[in-house]
């Protein structure tokens, strides 16, 4: 009787071409923050390349052209994903870093809901991976007007991470929005957490 050979290990080249080994490796690390996020800011990998994954503008991911249909998924994907200072947004494991494509910003918020508490008021932004965020000091909403384009808003998630908000969501900040005037124009703008962000201007 032979012994069978063991597969050899797979390469570097391998785990890049494999997403799934993403989430082995993620399988049993510790040392997660509160919010269950891993703490890809205290990782320092080597970069072993380019990944086939792109996050569209609608929030959809896709792995080598086909998108990524199960949620939990993304949710996980998007649990390492990491804006360095490049420019660049890198998906981060304890060992190896890989490049992927953002065609906008890394989340999309799909739904907003106000909340009264103490006589101030709040924005809750839900994003498409279920992370939610309340708007505020640590989570500002900004919106960058573009030529003729339509405005582009966004919502600060985490890190330097931002949430595009959805065309829908942006309509209901609209209805809710208040004027004041500003630097001579009427501004339109939001209140969250004791702060107020433009939206547009009447």
């Amino acid at each position: 009787m032979t012994d069978t050979p063991l597969p050899p290990p797979k390469s570097s080249s391998q785990l890049r071409s494999d997403p799934m080994a993403i989430l082995r490796l993620l399988k049993d690390e510790g040392g997660n923050d509160p919010r269950g996020l891993p703490p890809v800011h205290r990782w320092n990998p080597p970069f072993c390349g380019d990944l086939d994954m792109e996050i569209k503008r609608n929030g959809q991911w896709f792995y080598m052209g086909t998108p990524i249909g199960r949620p939990a998924l993304v949710k996980l994907f998007s649990s390492v994903l990491r804006h360095d200072d490049d420019g660049d947004y890198y998906l981060v494991t304890p060992v190896e870093k890989v490049r992927i494509r953002v065609e906008d910003a890394p989340f999309l918020a799909v739904l907003v809901e106000k909340h009264e508490e103490n006589g101030l008021q709040y924005l809750k932004f839900t994003m498409q991976t279920g992370d939610v965020v309340i708007a505020g000091p640590e989570h500002p909403v900004r919106v960058v007007f573009r030529g003729d384009q339509e405005p582009a808003p966004y919502v600060h998630v985490r890190d330097r991470l931002e949430a595009l908000i959805s065309r829908n969501v942006y309509y209901q900040l609209v209805e809710w929005g208040e004027e004041r005037a500003e630097q001579g124009r009427t501004a339109l703008g939001v209140r969250s957490a004791g702060e107020f962000y433009g939206i547009g201007y009447l």
